[in-house]
């Protein structure tokens, strides 16, 4: 049964390049989420079981997402994927329940490596 996933990032352009360096024989269906209501919404739906996270999105942003996620015990596997690198976010965001900071660009063996990591692949 496919996996569902959500790439959360409010521009097109990162959620195509995120789709992009998925593995190809990974087992998942794809949910998009142009804010943090958005990718919220999915999580509640059902259609992310995986998230994509990007930090700075426009209504909620990735910080409220994940503080949400975390009051309400979810169990979504979060990976954020970010340009803000700051070791200050890196740290909230973990201590948030993010089981992983990976920067913009994204590169396709990070994420596989991220992967690996959690238990997906």
């Amino acid at each position: 049964m496919p996996i569902p996933v959500t790439i959360a990032d409010d521009s097109a352009l990162s959620r195509k390049t995120i789709k992009r360096a998925l593995p190809e024989d990974w087992d998942i269906t794809i949910h998009e989420a142009k804010n943090g209501v958005e990718a919220l919404d999915a999580v509640h739906a059902g259609l992310a079981e995986v998230l994509f996270l990007d930090l700075q999105m426009p209504q909620k942003d990735g910080f409220e997402v994940l503080k949400e996620l975390q009051q309400e015990h979810q169990k979504t596997i979060v990976i954020v994927i970010s340009a803000d690198i700051q070791p200050a976010a890196q740290a909230l965001v973990s201590s948030m329940g993010a089981f992983r900071f990976l920067q913009k660009p994204l590169k396709a063996d990070q994420l596989r490596e991220t992967l690996l990591d959690v238990g997906l692949l």
